[in-house]
């Protein structure tokens, strides 16, 4: 049996070990990895993007008794849209600083799309409970969630559906016409909610379409190389 051959590791932090190269390197090993220092360490939770998170989804609750339980008069509308408003755009701050500061977490990765989903959806149902916004309208769009949201965990073992661009695109929609019914617009500035809203229920029908669509192509994929294999 040939022996394999080793070599000194004279710049590994501990210079009297000597390597096989052959052999499978430890996963906490700094040398093995590459590196001269320490490892580097977890991204705490306890960051900027995710407070921002937070603090979305402590909006929710205040948006939610603003449009339920409070006299909706020009002052609170405007209260409620800036609100509403704040936190739209905490969620376009929050994704940037994570990447920029490399601060994505797990948490992030699964709280931002609650917050936001559950920001639009309050928001619907308390302009629907007002008898502003239809209820096909929020039915809709909360119902296309919840598929999209099934979708993502029925293919997880196939693989990850990403978001898309016309996803953001429906987000944005979506907040703008919210955004539209929720500030006290006269009469004449009125007429801009329906096309908004009509335009939001038409990306968030699209979109929906394409998720599937993905979903369905997944699933095939990972069906057609598990075939492929040889049989034992």
């Amino acid at each position: 049996m040939t022996a394999l051959p080793v070599t000194p590791a004279s710049d590994a932090p501990y210079p009297h070990v000597r390597r096989c190269p052959a052999a499978e390197p430890y996963p906490d090993d700094p040398y093995a990895l590459g590196m001269t220092g320490d490892v580097t360490p977890p991204v705490s939770a306890v960051n900027l993007p995710n407070v921002l998170t937070l603090l979305r989804l402590v909006v929710v609750p205040v948006l939610a008794v603003l449009l339920l339980f409070v006299e909706l008069t020009s002052a609170s509308r405007v209260f409620a849209w800036a609100l509403f408003t704040a936190a739209c755009v905490t969620d376009v701050v929050d994704g940037r600083i994570a990447r920029a500061r490399g601060q994505v977490t797990a948490f992030g990765v699964m709280a931002d799309p609650i917050a936001d989903k559950a920001l639009v959806g309050t928001a619907l149902i308390g302009l629907s409970v007002l008898g502003e916004v239809p209820w096909w309208a929020t039915a809709v769009v909360l119902g296309r969630e919840l598929a999209v949201t099934g979708l993502r965990v029925a293919v997880l073992r196939h693989g990850l559906i990403p978001a898309s661009r016309g996803g953001k695109a429906k987000a944005l929609a979506q907040n703008l016409a919210v955004a539209a019914y929720l500030l006290p617009l006269s009469e004449t500035l009125s007429v801009v909610r329906a096309p908004l809203l009509w335009f939001a229920v038409g990306c968030t029908v699209v979109t929906g379409l394409d998720y599937a669509l993905q979903a369905f192509r997944l699933r095939r994929q990972a069906l057609g190389q598990a075939s492929a294999l040889p049989s034992r």
